[in-house]
């Protein structure tokens, strides 16, 4: 019988996350209580202001019509003056800013826009899967650039062969990043510029948590370089600062010609954004930033509560300076699949495995703050009864 279904899905995503799953829903029917720190999906609602407009929005008999690929003048021009106001960025709303369906909606699909089949891009290993999924679909093949602790987790960029560089076709980045929270500095950036301009390239960053930035850090826009209009474009977000993820709104910004090439291929494949997201979407880029403020205080005192208390048990983690994650280290002698499995089956708490997100993350795992303070105490003190018999095994290797 015919096989249904492409080859390239083999090659699509990570396995890891539906084995994940599996093991909580295993666990779930053996009657455990799973503290879920696995998906980093939102666990908090929007402000009521924008409730409130989505709900106004959708009464309208109006709405309902195709919204149009590209996003309304408003939502654009509206993401647009948040640029400015934020990183004192300038746009053209008409041709440097693009309305997704998420950000995952507009990276799934960059490189299909702007790469033909054997084409290859710089991207970083570990990294969130659909960076290297959207190859795969586009048929780019990925030059993997490994994120290491001993380079703070960026990219050694002089160690990639100008040969390499010369044939890419784009540089991914993100910084604070997922599933590694790390920060890069202006210099990192202008380092960054330098090399795309060098090799002809064009830089695409991830910035989808912006605004979840702790201790008075406030991560910058790549577009706030002088000329990086020319050679970068920018992914926002909406799901993470705004807790509006299962909204699917987002936009693309910078250099006219990928947000062009962007838009004339989803102008081929989708209509867009529900009209009431785009409108509620509006009131939330045009609020005071106090909501977004208020949202990093929640996820700040989650972080601390969940770094002091893995400190205390004996699991020295870093403190992340932006994102709604933890990028842990694992003791030695454990893979990062087994120590996740052996944390859920022994202690009820589900993370991700780092080699989910590339072979560069095996050592680590991802832990998401998706849970209340009490949930996370809760969470430490479980890992705290079986964190001696891991350690252990890590001085008997």
């Amino acid at each position: 019988m015919k096989a249904y279904g492409s080859t390239r899905l083999d090659s699509l995503g990570s396995a890891i996350f539906a084995e994940v799953a599996q093991w909580r829903r295993e666990a779930e029917e053996r009657g455990v209580d799973v503290i879920d720190l696995g998906i980093g999906s939102p666990d908090l609602p929007p402000s009521p202001r924008v409730i409130e407009a989505l709900a106004d929005a959708v009464r309208n008999p109006r709405a309902y019509g195709y919204p149009g690929s590209e996003g309304t003048p408003e939502f654009r021009r509206a993401a647009a003056g948040w640029m400015h106001r934020r990183f004192g960025v300038t746009l053209d709303p008409q041709r440097e800013v693009l309305a997704l369906m998420g950000s995952q909606d507009g990276l799934a699909h960059l490189a299909m826009a702007l790469c033909d089949p054997g084409d290859t891009a710089l991207v970083p290993d570990p990294g969130y899967p659909i960076y290297a999924a959207s190859l795969v679909l586009a048929g780019v093949q990925p030059v993997l650039m490994p994120l290491r602790e001993s380079n703070g987790f960026l990219p050694h960029l002089e160690s990639i062969p100008p040969e390499t560089a010369e044939k890419a076709s784009f540089l991914l980045l993100s910084y604070p990043g997922n599933p590694i929270p790390e920060a890069a500095d202006r210099a990192f950036y202008e380092k960054a510029l330098a090399f795309a301009e060098r090799y002809d390239l064009l830089i695409v960053h991830d910035l989808a948590y912006s605004e979840l930035a702790y201790d008075g850090y406030k991560p910058m826009s790549i577009l706030e370089l002088e000329g990086a209009k020319k050679r970068a474009v920018e992914f926002h977000s909406l799901s993470k600062s705004f807790n509006m993820a299962g909204c699917r709104i987002a936009f693309l910004a910078g250099n006219a010609e990928a947000v062009g090439a962007l838009r004339r291929l989803k102008s081929n494949i989708d209509y867009g954004v529900f009209l009431p997201v785009q409108q509620a979407a509006v009131v939330a880029l045009e609020e005071e930033t106090s909501f977004p403020s208020s949202i990093s205080e929640v996820y700040e005192r989650r972080r601390d509560a969940l770094v002091d208390g893995l400190r205390q048990i004996g699991w020295h983690v870093p403190r992340p300076k932006a994102t709604m994650f933890v990028w842990a280290k694992i003791p030695q002698g454990w893979t990062s699949r087994h120590i996740s499995r052996e944390i859920l089956e022994r202690a009820g708490v589900a993370m991700i495995p780092g080699d989910a997100f590339g072979a560069e993350g095996e050592g680590y795992v991802r832990i998401a703050l998706v849970q209340s303070e009490e949930r996370l105490r809760e969470a430490v003190s479980r890992i705290g009864e079986i964190w001696q018999s891991i350690s252990e095994r890590e001085r008997n290797t």
